[in-house]
């Protein structure tokens, strides 16, 4: 059995693994692994929040309209390819890598400069 990102919490089999980048500008940056319990119909940014809430509040990402695909600003890197947060579903079980878009200002995290 594999542990969690919280000392001596055992991760379910059902969990989802995401493999955050983290840093800031100027900063060389880290990939950070969170297990995130997993709910039906739950998306990335759902995930995201999660580990906000529950293992490390400072984590940046950004968002405006949360699941309604419609502001366009919780885009991000999900396994090498741009897509919403919001709108990508997690999957159990499944090992994530989220990172933030490339070829924009890196300013925190998953948090770039918006065109």
């Amino acid at each position: 059995m594999r542990l969690s990102d919280k000392e001596g919490e055992e991760a379910n089999m059902s969990d989802i693994k995401l493999q955050v980048t983290r840093g800031e500008a100027g900063a060389e940056p880290a990939v950070v692994s969170y297990d995130v319990p997993y709910r039906e119909g739950m998306s990335l940014l759902d995930a995201i929040f999660w580990i906000r809430e529950h293992r490390d509040p400072s984590l940046t990402v950004r968002y405006s309209c949360r699941s309604a695909n419609a502001c366009k600003e919780c885009t991000a890197l999900v396994d090498g390819k741009a897509g919403f947060l919001c709108s990508i579903r997690a999957k159990a079980g499944s090992e994530v890598r989220v990172e933030p878009l490339k070829g924009r200002p890196w300013i925190r995290d998953l948090a770039t400069e918006l065109d």
